[in-house]
Parts: structure tokens; C-alpha cells; sequence
């Protein structure tokens, strides 16, 4: 396709300040006539440009790829465009979402894991260099209106609080317009938004739904700013939270897929393959790859265990099939635009393969796997008809990751293998692509997404962005692709690495190594990554790397691992580091905080959604939370403090005017200590002292609840939350924001009363 690469614009930006260039005299009569500085105009003919991203997604997880879960917004745009089976991401979302909007490998741009497991070496802090700047920030400053909805994963844990900083927020990496949150992932029934820097307030819509709300969300935006300035085009960035954990959707979907995965995981894995074979997506000699070690047969379950998964898995349909369709309301808005055939629409199938992050025997709450611990089926079982409800944070077992990612190996967070980092993409673009329907299979990368885009912008990648020299753009556009399927692909190598599970890609052949699997949450510190077993494959004969050639070419294997390091070298991979969730504990690696030294906050009432990196750390010590109130009457009642959510916190509160103190120790346990005798009116002061018992992380503790000095109730919390206490909840005051760490009330819980202040004071070594 001819490129519009003719159409120059900066190599350094901001463009310069305007500058009257006439003549100037004593008066207005005696100067030549004014002139304003112009709108920055866009290259003529510029596209818009839609990018979709979902959420953990497996190659073989929509039908549009041979998947069992219905994807009729995929199925319109691949007849209308392309298909790419040749697609990478990193294996994890927050690294695969900062190459994706800045074109640089992932430890390049400071992102080799998740902002919440981000440590001080320059690879890791998750902290994105101004070297790198975004295409948002480029696409706007060349002339284009610019919005971000849904998940947003690269801002750093300790600037999402109110108090900023905000230029690494959304809106300060080039977004006009950011509606989504600042977090991993997120409840969709009741989640924690923001308005660009705004917190949303919750809805009272009771049929609300985050993925119908992202849609709404986009399709409001590029209506209005096409209304408003039809001329200039638009980047819509959409990242719906979806198929990330939990796996939450309405009853309705659920219930159109009752029935449907009976047959498990291992038969869904040869009939998805044979549906890729007949469409085409894989080749025909294609070989399933064998079950990854450490994965139970279906055949191996009891009738109970079988229930349960094929339960799950059906949520997990539900919440797919849910998401595709929301995208479809938006691309139907898009369409419906005057200039939709100049819009070229990306839709990429996942930031990362399927997650097996639920473990062996699936969850009813994923902040149990990132706190340390499994879960048991038989505890599951007994909430199989409240799935994909607002009680629980649930995700399937990791081997409906392992089918959702078929014909590869192993899962996300694996990068060794495709089955953590190969995801289907579709593009659509009416005027420009006319092989309606092809199949394209170069070697392609996320990073390639942003020079493909600067290119058919006709925008040169910015030297100097913002006064910073910037980073060269280490992705290749393959814009050329669009009319030619058989043009060579241009990227010749490509490391991956994501906990010292390795790969590269050289020239045709792949080398893998992975080292730890994604379904245990605790790894051996002293483990030796030079005793990693390397495996090899050539892909031109083995698509689903299911031939391991290690044993016949150990010079070529050799020449790849040596490849390896230097490329690690090259983009800031190095040192390695495979610890795993002992990373989400902030204090223990001693992340950047606002709290800094401070053992004691004072909070008054409207402080709400405050980011658990900006709380006091609370875990694996003694605390004390003071609360002094007011009320009407003996019948007041509400939320006084609470942090934390549905998935682990806790919250201290009036029920009938009785003061009352629950801990949520992950949902497993809510231990309670309640006084007998309501407050009555006037000023009250309430006190809870918590003694931990010491000797590591996680332990239990005393409990004293006091009310004006006197003891009203006590005992003991024999396990404590050791890494984090939820996901991403925060802090309220005089609310409950988010999802109820408690529900024996409802929400928002708003206290009658009056809240003077909430002190809490944390006592480290205690």
C-alpha cells in the first residue's frame, strides 16, 4: 500500500509558539493585519483509528479463531479485513500495554512485570520513561482528538491517589479524555472509576455492568467529538476489563451456555482445533500440543469437580461473549460516522494468553493467589449458583486457561511459550485494506503497533518529544501487509522474558525456556536459572511448537541462548527476577509511598477510594484505628472507615447503632466484634486495637474494640492478610466504595452520623 510517510510532519514537539511574522508599528493602524496561530491540522487524509484490546484472551478462546465462545463483532471485522495468526504479546498485561501505546519492548519502557509487583532496577520500576513517549501524546499533538476507556495499568500504584502526580495518569500520557480506573483489574459490578482525574460516583443502576459502561462510555466520546469537530480524526483506545478475573456477567448471558463445556477441557482442546484447522487459522498439519505438566486430566475429576469447572467455564463464556458483543455497539457507532470507511479498526484478542492464575482447583477470589494461597474445589462448590455474581471474585481452573490458549503450550505469564503470548488480531479498514477476509501470518509484535500507525498517519516518530530526547521506536510497521499476504515479515528477532520464563524468536526458529507455572503462587528464591532447560523449534513446520528439536540442533539451540543475552542486555532485562507474589507486598520492597516514614494518618469524612499504596501499611504488625463520631441517635448506623473490599479488608461501623468491627481475611474468614449495647446520641470516641502476634507474615493477633475508653468487644484473628488486602480497593471514610467487606449490609453503607476524624496508627516490629 503507498504510504503517506510523504506527508512529513516534526521530528520535534511541541511544534514551536506562535509567532507574528508582519510588521509591527506604533498602532494597530500602522501594523499589517493580525493573524492567530492555526489548529494544528492532521496529514491529509489521515485515518481515525479504533484499538480494542481484551483481557486475558487465548488463541483459541472466540470462534472467530476456532474458540467455543461466540465473537460476532470479530466475525464482521476479519470479513471485512485481516486476520494475523502471527501476533505477540509479552504474557502479561501491564508490560504488553506500555509496548503497546509506546512501540518499545516492555523492559524498555520500565515494564517487565505489573505496577504492582514493580521493584528499582530500570527494566522494573513501572515507571514509564519520558524517552518513551506514547502514541496518544504524538497521534494529539499532529492533530488528533484522543480518548482512553477502561483499564489503564501503567500508572505507578503510588501516583493513583488524588493527590497525583497526574502527568503519568491517562490524561498526562496523551489522552484528551480518560474514563476507565488505575488497576489490574476490577469488579464489574461494583468498580472504582475514574473521569479523568475524577472518581465516579457509584451507580444505582441495579443492571449495571462495567463492560456495558466502558461501551456506552466510547460511544458517547467519539460521537460528541465527531459532532463537534467532524473534520479531525480520532484515536479510540478501548481496554475493557474483560477476560480478566473475576469472571463476573449477567445471569442472562450465563444462562446461554448452560451445558456447554460439559465435554472439559481436554475435548474442548481437540474440537477447537479442529475448527482452526477448518478456518483456516492454523495450518493444516498442525499438532495439538500435549496438556502442560502439572494439568489434570478431565477424565481424572469426580462428577462433583466436573460440575463445578463446567460451571465456571460457562461464567467465563458468558463474560467473553458479553464483551464482543459491547464492542460491537461500538464498532456500530463507529460505523455509523461519515467518514467510518477512513477507520482503521485494530482488535486485538488479549494482552497475554488465558490466565491460569485461578489455580488448579479455580477461585472464588484471585487476591487469595496473589496473597500466598490456593484454593479447594470442595469450598467452591457450595457457591457454584452465586458465579459471575457480585459476592465473588471467581476464575476457572488454569486448565480452561491451558484449553482457552489452544493448540499451544502453557498459559499466560509463561512468555517461554505461545501459549502466554500468541493472541489473535483483526484489522478493519474499508478504504485501504481490499483483501476482505485474508489470512496474514508474518511475525509480528505488539511494539509494532505504533509504527504501523505512524505510518499510515503519514506522522514521523518524534526525535525530541515534550524537551526529551526520545528512545528509537524498536517496533517495525507492517503496514505493508495490507495488500500483499505474502510480503516477508520484517521483524527478524524478538526476545521474550517474563519471570525468567525466556524465549527468542530468530529467523524461523523459536527457543523456549520456561522456569516457574503461572498456578503457583510461591517460588524457590534459591532457585538457579542456569539450570533452566532450554527447548527448540522451527517454526515453519511447527506452528504449535509441538516438536521439540533441542536434542538434534544443540548448536543452533546454543547460538539462540547466546542471542538471548545479548538482546536482554540491549533492553534493560537484566537482572533477572522470579520472585513472585512476595513482590505485591509495597513495604517489603520497599516501593515509593506517600505514607514515607509516617506510622499515623488522621482522615475525615469524604475520603474515599484512597489507593492502598497511599494507606499506612497495615499488614504483619499491631495497629490501632480511633474514630471519634457524633450522632443523632441510638439508631444511627453506616460505615465509618473501611479498606479493602470483597476480597479481603476490613471495615468498622455502626449496624442499629451498635459499633461493630469485621475483618475480611480473603473471603475464606470474617471474624466479628460487635458491642451488645447501642451508642446513643451525643459524641462517641471508638477505638480498635489490634495486637499482632509476630513471628513472620500472615500471623494472628488480639482484638480489643473500646467505645469511650471502656472494652465493648474482643478476641482473636488467628490468620491476617500477609500480602495485600485487596486488588484494587482502597480506603473509604463514612462509605463503602467499591464492593462490601462485609455483606451484611448494603451499599454504600453512608453513616448517619457525623465523623469527626479517623486516625490510624501502625506500629511496625509489633
Amino acid at each position: 500500500m503507498e504510504s503517506r510517510m510523504a506527508a512529513k510532519t516534526p521530528e520535534i514537539l511541541p511544534r514551536p509558539d506562535f509567532h507574528f511574522q508582519g510588521e509591527v508599528g506604533r498602532t494597530f493602524k500602522d501594523s499589517d493585519p493580525a493573524t492567530f496561530p492555526q489548529p494544528v491540522q492532521p496529514p491529509e487524509g489521515a485515518p481515525n483509528i479504533v484499538l480494542i484490546l481484551l483481557d486475558d484472551v487465548g488463541f483459541g478462546q472466540f470462534e472467530t479463531f476456532g474458540g467455543g465462545v461466540p465473537s460476532p463483532t470479530m466475525d464482521r471485522l476479519s470479513k471485512e479485513g485481516l486476520r494475523y495468526n502471527y501476533f505477540h504479546t509479552t504474557a502479561l498485561c501491564s508490560p504488553t500495554r506500555a509496548a503497546l501505546i509506546t512501540g518499545r519492548n516492555h523492559h524498555s519502557a520500565a515494564f517487565a512485570g505489573i505496577t504492582e509487583a514493580a521493584t528499582g532496577f530500570d527494566g522494573y520500576t513501572c515507571i514509564l520513561p519520558r524517552s518513551c513517549g506514547t502514541v496518544g501524546e504524538v497521534l494529539r499533538q499532529n492533530g488528533y482528538m484522543t480518548a482512553w476507556i477502561g483499564k489503564n495499568h501503567n500508572t505507578p500504584t503510588w501516583e493513583t491517589s488524588a493527590a497525583g502526580p497526574f502527568d503519568r495518569w491517562a490524561n498526562g500520557l496523551g489522552f484528551d479524555y480518560f474514563y476507565g480506573f488505575n488497576a489490574g483489574d476490577m469488579n464489574h459490578w461494583h468498580p472504582l472509576l475514574f473521569e479523568n482525574h475524577n472518581l465516579v460516583p457509584a451507580s444505582d443502576d441495579p443492571d449495571y455492568h462495567l463492560t456495558e459502561d466502558l461501551a456506552d462510555k466510547a460511544i458517547n466520546w467519539v460521537r460528541q467529538v465527531k459532532s463537534i469537530a467532524p473534520d479531525k480524526p480520532y484515536f479510540l483506545y478501548v481496554a475493557p476489563g474483560a477476560t480478566h478475573a473475576p469472571h463476573q456477567a449477567p445471569q442472562h448471558w450465563i444462562d446461554q451456555f448452560k451445558g456447554r463445556f460439559d465435554m472439559g477441557w481436554d475435548a474442548y482442546r481437540e474440537q477447537t482445533m479442529e475448527r482452526q484447522k477448518k478456518l483456516g487459522v492454523v495450518p493444516k498439519d498442525t499438532l495439538l500440543t500435549e496438556r502442560s505438566r502439572g494439568l489434570p486430566a478431565w477424565d481424572s475429576l469426580n462428577a462433583d469437580q466436573k460440575r463445578l469447572y463446567a460451571r465456571m467455564m460457562e461464567v467465563f463464556a458468558a463474560y467473553g461473549a458479553q464483551v464482543d458483543a459491547a464492542m460491537g455497539r461500538v464498532v456500530d457507532a463507529v460505523k455509523d460516522l461519515p467518514d467510518a470507511d477512513n477507520t482503521m479498526i485494530i482488535y486485538i484478542a488479549g494482552d497475554n494468553g488465558s490466565s491460569a492464575e485461578g489455580g488448579l482447583e479455580g477461585s472464588l477470589n484471585e487476591n487469595l493467589f496473589f496473597n500466598g494461597f490456593p484454593e479447594k474445589w470442595e469450598d467452591n462448590l457450595k457457591a457454584i449458583d452465586e458465579l459471575g455474581g457480585p459476592k465473588h471474585f471467581n476464575h476457572f481452573p488454569s486448565a480452561w486457561a491451558h484449553a482457552m490458549n489452544t493448540p499451544f503450550q502453557w498459559t499466560k505469564q509463561v512468555a517461554s511459550h505461545f501459549g502466554g503470548t500468541r493472541n489473535p488480531m483483526i484489522i478493519s479498514w474499508p478504504d485501504r485494506i481490499k483483501d476482505k477476509g485474508g489470512l496474514r501470518d508474518q511475525f509480528l509484535h505488539v511494539i509494532d503497533i505504533v509504527p504501523t500507525i505512524y505510518e499510515v498517519c503519514g506522522i514521523t516518530q518524534p526525535k525530541e518529544l515534550n524537551g526529551v530526547q526520545q528512545k528509537p521506536i524498536e517496533g517495525l510497521s507492517f503496514a505493508h501487509t495490507f495488500a500483499d499476504a505474502k510480503v516477508p515479515s520484517k521483524r527478524k528477532t524478538q526476545y521474550f522474558e517474563l519471570a525468567v520464563n525466556r524465549g527468542l524468536y530468530h529467523d524461523g526458529w523459536m527457543a523456549s525456556a520456561p522456569s516457574f507455572v503461572p498456578w503457583e503462587p510461591t517460588r524457590d528464591e534459591n532457585w538457579d536459572p542456569d539450570q533452566q532447560v532450554w527447548e527448540l523449534y522451527k517454526l515453519d513446520d511447527d506452528f504449535s511448537q509441538a516438536k521439540d528439536l533441542a536434542g538434534k540442533h544443540p548448536d543452533k539451540l546454543r547460538a539462540l541462548q547466546d542471542l538471548w543475552w545479548v538482546e536482554a542486555a540491549k533492553y534493560n532485562v537484566l537482572p533477572l527476577d522470579w520472585r513472585a507474589t512476595i513482590r505485591m507486598n509495597a513495604e517489603l520492597m520497599g516501593r515509593p509511598s506517600l505514607v514515607g516514614d509516617r506510622t499515623r494518618a488522621t482522615y475525615r469524612e469524604g475520603m474515599v477510594a484512597l489507593p492502598g499504596a497511599a494507606c499506612l501499611p497495615m499488614l504483619n504488625k499491631s495497629w490501632t484505628i480511633t474514630a471519634e463520631i457524633e450522632l443523632e441517635d441510638d439508631k444511627s448506623e453506616g460505615m465509618i472507615v473501611t479498606q479493602g473490599g470483597s476480597e479481603g479488608g476490613y471495615g468498622l461501623y455502626l449496624r442499629k447503632g451498635k459499633p461493630t468491627f469485621v475483618y475480611n481475611y480473603l473471603s475464606k474468614e470474617r471474624p466479628t466484634f460487635a458491642s451488645d449495647q447501642p451508642l446513643g446520641k451525643g459524641k462517641h470516641t471508638l477505638v480498635v486495637d489490634f495486637k499482632y502476634d509476630g513471628g513472620g507474615i500472615g500471623k494472628g493477633g488480639g482484638v480489643t474494640l473500646k467505645a469511650n475508653g471502656k472494652p465493648v468487644a474482643e478476641g482473636r484473628i488467628e490468620r491476617t492478610v500477609p500480602i495485600q488486602f485487596a486488588i484494587f480497593e482502597g480506603l473509604d471514610v463514612g462509605m463503602d466504595n467499591g464492593s462490601a467487606v462485609d455483606w451484611t449490609y448494603q451499599m454504600p453503607f453512608k453513616f448517619t452520623g457525623r465523623i469527626e476524624r479517623v486516625e490510624i496508627e501502625v506500629k511496625p516490629g509489633k
